[in-house]
């Protein structure tokens, strides 16, 4: 390659026996190699490894343009720019050409006059992989002139060129493609009519600007994105356009809590000091990733469109730094995540959520407290037996002790400020606790075995065996009946709608 970037004219460029090729075939060729070696290609992309990526590498075999279609959040524009990195490092060009004419097929008035004029001592250069990716977010202003291109008058007026020369045209983004990667984000988004004026570039390669029908052969691969056309009355794909794109592929959501939890720890941004001072033990990161499988299936949320991995990224950020503020408050070395740690996550989870009417009625905060409550519930069967099931048999209830010490009038207050020794102290005093996350898992380390019994505690109010009221900044637990008669906190400290936001 280094060779290559030597060779600084057409001459130069023939005597080393270079071949050129279209942007759909550098695709397909380098695709073959990677998979001849075993390749992944699109390094970062988790979960779709037997789904999405297949049908992808499919249809570049197949030099097809591409529609990603699925709800937000599913990696699609992820997939789009890693690309690239199946086109050639550098290929050749005309130095100076707009449209990085290619020396041997020109398209662009200028390329083919500078051949014409120099021969084989036309100046060439070298364009980066990079520099041949393009990428337009669909929105509704988006005009013709911005894809296409159009007549630039002052220009016509200073060459004194007539409108219907090649050379008056200020081209436009696609144009500008030529022999690289062009990607339309949220294609529905297009107006109806500029969809209309892709029918050509995509079957004919030609276009046409203020009623002047100009022929260029334009190389270029284009990847759409979508997501389903029923998912808001914005717009829709215009049938003959999507007839035009040959594979459709759609995308989905992590499968598993396991995928979805390596995409979370993968994105998620946090600074070394985070990562060095504040300890999230495997259950924390698990309810997280649990919250966004609890919204995908939640009455109150609209499935249509969907709920992002960037819920659970944005969350993770939100869980670490809550547990960090913390920490530095109480002067304190490190800490780890507690289950109190999640009023912090709120907001992360308030802003990706699209209510339904049930849901509305409820508000965006107490949905969120829901999910949050329906992802421990669902996760303490994985840790501890079932509190209904241990309810109802005949043998000893493993959270009898538990129960009955906030039966005899007792209390319990977590707040997201508390120190480590207070927290240690508040959560070793209620009766049964530490045993019984002991006795199931008997090797764990202190901040471990603390976060355990914080969770019983948040596991058994979901499962209506204790009451847990909302504080401003934490929760108190009581009693489940006994607390309607004798838990009778200052209205300054509890919200009574069980809802901080």
């Amino acid at each position: 390659m280094s060779k290559l970037l030597d060779i600084k004219t057409l001459g130069e460029l023939k005597k080393s026996g270079y071949k050129s090729r279209s942007v759909k075939d550098e695709l397909r060729a380098n695709l073959i190699e990677q998979l001849k070696k075993r390749e992944g290609g699109f390094a970062g992309i988790i979960g779709f490894e037997d789904t999405v990526i297949p049908d992808l590498q499919t249809a570049i075999l197949s030099r097809h343009n591409i529609l990603l279609l699925g709800l937000r959040g599913q990696a699609k524009t992820r997939i789009a720019r890693l690309l690239i990195n199946l086109l050639d490092e550098y290929v050749p060009y005309i130095t100076g050409s707009d449209l990085f004419d290619d020396p041997y097929n020109p398209i662009s008035w200028y390329g083919h006059s500078v051949i014409e004029e120099k021969g084989d001592e036309t100046p060439i250069g070298w364009i980066h992989r990079s520099e041949r990716y393009t990428e337009k977010l669909a929105t509704p202003d988006v005009t013709v002139a911005d894809l296409i291109g159009d007549v630039d008058p002052i220009k016509a007026a200073t060459l004194k060129l007539t409108y219907s020369d090649e050379r008056v045209i200020h081209f436009g983004l696609i144009p500008r493609a030529h022999r690289g990667i062009f990607v339309i984000n949220e294609l529905p988004d297009l107006q109806a009519r500029i969809q209309v004026s892709l029918f050509n570039i995509l079957q004919e390669r030609d276009i046409q600007i203020r009623g002047f029908k100009l022929r260029l052969p334009l190389d270029i691969q284009f990847v759409f994105t979508a997501n389903p056309e029923d998912y808001t009355n914005r717009g829709s794909i215009v049938t003959p356009l999507k007839d035009r794109i040959e594979s459709q592929i759609l995308t989905h959501y992590p499968r598993t809590v396991e995928i979805s939890r390596k995409i979370t720890q993968q994105e998620a941004s946090l600074t070394n000091d985070q990562r060095n001072a504040v300890e999230a033990d495997d259950l924390v990161k698990d309810l997280i990733e649990q919250i966004a499988f609890e919204a995908r299936n939640s009455e109150y949320i609209d499935k249509k469109s969907g709920v992002s991995a960037r819920l659970t990224i944005s969350a993770y950020e939100n869980l670490i730094s809550n547990a960090e503020r913390r920490m530095i408050m109480n002067h304190e070395p490190g800490t780890f995540v507690r289950i109190t740690d999640f009023l912090g996550v709120i907001p992360a989870i308030t802003g990706k959520i699209e209510l339904v009417y049930e849901g509305e009625l409820e508000g965006p905060g107490k949905v969120a407290n829901i999910l949050i409550g329906k992802a421990i519930k669902t996760l303490l069967l994985t840790f501890f037996p079932d509190p209904e099931k241990a309810k109802k048999t005949k043998g000893v209830n493993p959270y009898a002790s538990i129960i009955n010490w906030f039966g005899e009038g007792n209390n319990l207050a977590l707040v997201d400020d508390m120190s480590a020794i207070d927290y240690k102290k508040e959560l070793s005093e209620v009766a049964g606790l530490k045993d019984l996350v002991k006795k199931s898992h008997p090797r764990l380390s202190e901040n471990q075995t603390l976060l355990l019994m914080e969770f019983v505690l948040h596991g058994l109010s979901e499962f209506s065996q204790l009451n847990k009221g909302f504080l401003d900044n934490g929760f108190a637990f009581s009693d489940m009946f006994n607390s309607l008669f004798n838990l009778q906190p200052d209205e300054d400290d509890l919200d009574l709608d069980d809802d901080r936001y």
